[in-house]
């Protein structure tokens, strides 16, 4: 007698949940990991598995060393810290960025020519001093240029600015051919990685630094509860997620993230394919689809995606890892009742 499925074993409820990629469901393979690994105290920087995982991340990224924390909000705010213990002190990040909507130029990415509009370089003391600048890549699913990057990230080394990327989904960025996870995190002086987001791992993420910079930052991260007895646990869940997930590969060969961008570029097909306009260009796994410009409510795709059995936002469709093929025939199901509304309104 086979025995019963459990929620290690599919991805359950996340194969129909295109709100975003942190529904994403922790794989058997985990679990399996997480009962192989190793148990010491990660605080005493003794557990084998978070060591492995620490040094493997370091090394893919061009870093001397990483931390594991237990969240991307945590590892931008311990990053942050790190950086600005001294101040008068200011920092310039997109006002759409994560650190500053939910931590508290063109409209696709920020270029050098905004970061020197906005600096404080001078010694006026009515004006805090830039002392750090935070990048978001990937950043409502858009990259941001490798090229754009490196002009940034010198000149703001020119005069001596640190850098900090939240690169949460930058997994994303690397898959989609933009440059490879080396080519983009080994510019910058900090960067933080989830690993519970597109790549399905229960929790956690990353810093990862030079080795003075990460010594620092253990203590800040000790300093607001961070510090985690046995992770390994979470580290070996976490090595899966970026093995099988995002892949082997510098660009994620050998993952499962480039099939899901290439459904998200099915899915915007599907939309445009119908009269529906985008809100932002498709580069990554995100589809922004304009719903009022069809003159519809805002509140719409949602309810018609329920009656489909789908979880919807109102605009933003997030195609992760898990989300199947039968999930994209009832999304094109919900985009022709919700276009052809639009239609009956003209």
């Amino acid at each position: 007698m086979s025995p019963q499925p459990n929620s290690w074993q599919s991805p359950g409820e996340a194969e129909f949940d295109l709100r975003s990629d942190t529904i994403t469901r922790p794989t058997e393979s985990m679990l399996q990991a997480i009962s192989r690994s190793t148990l010491s105290d990660d605080v005493f920087q003794e557990d084998q598995t978070t060591n492995s995982l620490q040094e493997y991340i370091a090394q893919r990224t061009g870093h001397d060393a990483g931390l594991l924390v237990l969240s991307g909000t945590m590892g931008n705010q311990v990053a942050i810290r790190t950086h600005l213990s001294e101040p008068p002190y200011s920092v310039i990040c997109d006002r759409r960025a994560h650190i500053l909507q939910s931590e508290a130029g063109n409209d696709h990415y920020l270029t050098l020519e905004d970061i020197q509009e906005n600096a404080v370089l001078s010694n006026n003391i009515h004006r805090c001093p830039t002392r750090l600048i935070s990048l978001e890549n990937t950043l409502y699913g858009l990259i941001m240029p490798l090229q754009e990057t490196a002009r940034i990230v010198n000149w703001a080394h020119a005069h001596d600015i640190k850098v900090h990327l939240d690169g949460a989904r930058l997994w994303d960025a690397a898959v989609s051919g933009a440059g490879s996870l080396y080519d983009y995190a080994h510019l910058f002086d900090s960067v933080s990685l989830c690993f519970s987001k597109g790549l399905g791992a229960p929790i956690g993420s990353i810093i990862v630094g030079s080795r003075r910079f990460i010594d620092k930052a253990r203590w800040f991260r000790k300093s607001i509860g961070g510090g985690i007895r046995q992770a390994g646990i979470l580290a070996a869940a976490a090595r899966v997620g970026v093995d099988e997930v995002f892949g082997h590969g510098p660009c994620g060969e050998g993952g499962k993230l480039q099939e899901a961008h290439d459904k998200a570029r099915r899915v915007a097909e599907m939309w445009t394919r119908r009269g529906g306009k985008l809100l932002y260009p498709v580069q990554t796994n995100m589809v922004w689809v304009d719903v009022s410009s069809a003159g519809l409510q805002l509140s719409t795709l949602a309810s018609v995606g329920k009656s489909k059995g789908l979880r919807l936002g109102e605009q933003r469709i997030v195609i992760h890892h898990q989300i199947s093929e039968r999930t994209l025939q009832r999304l094109e199901e919900v985009f022709h009742i919700v276009l052809n509304q639009r239609q009956s309104k003209l």
